[in-house]
């Protein structure tokens, strides 16, 4: 609930910024949660500050939510066994009845996702560089000095985590494309062909599986496959939906309670990464669809 008035000046400018503010959150943390906790808290740091002293109010509540997002970021690698929960996006969970006629442009979601999946993969400096740069086109001397660093240095940062962006990301598949590949991927486990799994997987692909100890992370296509030979029946038992716009199946078990939810991002006609969640208190915080 904001603490905002609308009829302060300052608070109505405030929520002027909130969106901005809200969706530089999210790219920085990947949780929506997390990005509102840093939104609210940027606001309690403006409620303090004197109007007078901030001559460009949105450059002054980026740099304090850029700030507030790096302080979470460097939180994370120091105590990751404390933040699994919120190291996987929110997952929003809506049936597939099948290819949509928009269905090979309207890609956003899926997109967006996957570069989620990439940002990850940076540090919290290069991913600070990164986003607010790249994707919300703030000064490199104004994100120096949040990071406390030359703007040259914040230079190479930013063009660093470029590169482990650009050597990440590939074409997307369309829709139709995706769902092929991954009706050929849960085939392929369901009838114990090996072969047939390591041909529709990436050699890098990314295995992530939030239970209820945590998530846990498996790397490449051999072991990827072995554990999807052993999980074929899960996978049988389910319907197809969509996971943030991107293919997926939700299975249930024999009384109804929902057993897992499986999300699959595919670039260049292969399966990149898995998303899988079997943690019972996160699929009961899901508005699954019935088992059908």
């Amino acid at each position: 609930m904001s603490d905002t008035s609308p009829t302060d000046p300052v608070a109505a400018a405030f929520e002027a910024q909130r969106d901005r503010l809200r969706a530089v959150a999210y790219r920085m943390l990947g949780s929506h949660a997390d990005a509102e906790d840093v939104v609210q808290d940027a606001w309690l740091r403006l409620s303090r500050q004197d109007p007078a002293t901030i001559h460009n109010l949105g450059g002054w509540l980026t740099t304090v939510v850029g700030r507030i997002s790096l302080d979470v970021l460097r939180s994370r690698q120091a105590h990751p066994e404390a933040s699994y929960d919120d190291r996987l996006p929110e997952l929003v969970v809506t049936v597939d009845d099948g290819p949509a006629p928009e269905d090979d442009v309207a890609l956003a979601d899926s997109v967006g996702l996957a570069l989620l999946v990439v940002l990850e993969s940076l540090g919290p400096s290069e991913r600070l560089a990164f986003v607010l740069h790249d994707l919300f086109a703030v000064p490199f001397d104004e994100i120096g000095q949040i990071l406390g660093r030359s703007t040259d240095a914040t230079k190479m940062l930013a063009s660093r985590a470029r590169r482990k962006v650009q050597s990440t990301e590939r074409p997307a598949a369309t829709g139709r494309e995706q769902r092929q590949v991954v009706q050929a991927y849960l085939a392929a486990a369901r009838h114990g062909d090996f072969e047939g799994l390591l041909r529709v997987l990436d050699p890098e692909v990314k295995l992530t599986v939030e239970t209820p100890n945590g998530v846990v992370v498996t790397l490449g296509a051999t072991k990827v496959a072995t554990g999807a030979q052993l999980s074929a029946g899960a996978a049988a038992r389910g319907r197809a939906v969509l996971v943030n716009g991107l293919p997926g199946i939700a299975s249930w078990r024999e009384d109804g309670a929902p057993l897992s939810v499986i999300a699959f991002t595919v670039v260049g006609g292969r399966i990149a990464g898995i998303t899988v969640v079997t943690d019972p208190v996160r699929l009961a915080s899901m508005n699954l669809p019935d088992p059908g």
